[in-house]
């Protein structure tokens, strides 16, 4: 696990971002344990950008929002993910 993602976390949090097995069970703790992340630190976990989107979230109406594209080669699509609620849908 990369060092940016840990600063400002108690050792207790470490531990359980350190058992985390991948970077949606972090994503899910971070909201769990209330932990705002910094852009950068969605960046990192998530592999992807933030981005401001003209297109608000469907469950709280936040516009900020990261664009996450999954899949593999093959298969690719991409994922909003809200930054205020957590809330995740499909773009199409």
């Amino acid at each position: 696990m990369r060092n940016e993602l840990l600063k400002g976390l108690s050792k207790e949090q470490i531990a359980k971002a350190k058992a985390c097995k991948n970077q949606e069970e972090l994503l899910v703790l971070a909201k769990a344990e209330g932990i705002e992340l910094t852009d950068e630190q969605l960046e990192l976990v998530n592999g992807g950008f933030c981005s401001e989107t003209t297109e608000p979230c469907p469950k709280c109406g936040s516009k900020s929002i990261i664009k996450e594209h999954r899949g593999n080669d093959v298969h690719m699509h991409t994922v909003f993910i809200c930054k205020k609620c957590g809330c995740e849908w499909d773009p199409d």
